[in-house]
């Protein structure tokens, strides 16, 4: 099956502190801040945004802010914290109403690891996946996608090169990682999947 390429992230947040410079890439300076999402829930996602310098204006310490953009990750080369980062690109930014807040994205791809199916100790399925969405110029994101519930079973049963379309959150998660300087608390990004679109799911019930 032949999934369109999307990867759609529409986020309304406050921005907690003003943008930090991050880098150059072909002559275009990029800063970096992070966006608090709350959760219906009560509790609030801290994300990363990375945006060019013209889209620097309205960004200020406690502004409610619209952002428009992709989920994107790299290698993380210099051995500290995970070998995946993940964040947001903003391709547009503006002001709005502070607010509840919204967190949603849209995102297809192929699934590049088998899925990994587990259970709670209170017997909730669980379901990990790591999804290759394309970019241009032959490049790919690889985005690590969570799945809960009947949708946990339902994904397990995907196969490594199946495509799949999602809805979901993008959502931050604390852990502690123990290490050789001993533990440390890392912050790791991923996708809630709330919806599956799109997929090609052989049938099967082995996963109950």
């Amino acid at each position: 099956m032949t999934t369109q390429t999307r990867n759609e992230v529409l986020l309304e947040g406050l921005a907690l502190a003003a943008p930090e410079w991050s880098h150059e890439n072909h002559e275009t300076q990029f800063y970096r801040f992070f966006l608090q999402v709350p959760r219906l829930s009560g509790q609030a996602d801290v994300l990363p945004i990375l945006l060019p310098q013209a889209l620097l204006s309205p960004v200020t310490a406690g502004a409610p802010l619209r952002v428009v953009g992709q989920l994107r990750s790299f290698n993380n080369r210099s051995g500290v914290g995970s070998r995946l980062v993940l964040t947001v690109y903003a391709q547009s930014i503006e002001p709005c109403a502070a607010g509840a807040g919204l967190n949603q994205i849209q995102l297809s791809g192929a699934l590049c690891k088998p899925p990994v199916f587990r259970r709670t100790p209170l017997g909730r399925s669980i379901c990990d996946l790591m999804l290759a969405s394309p970019r241009r110029y032959g490049r790919a994101d690889y985005l690590p996608v969570i799945a809960w519930g009947q949708l946990a079973v339902q994904a397990s049963r995907l196969q490594v090169g199946d495509s799949l379309t999602l809805e979901g959150r993008v959502q931050s998660r604390t852990y502690r990682k123990v290490t050789d300087g001993g533990a440390e608390e890392r912050v790791a990004y991923e996708v809630s999947m709330m919806h599956l679109l799109e997929t090609e799911v052989p049938p099967s019930s082995d996963a109950t």
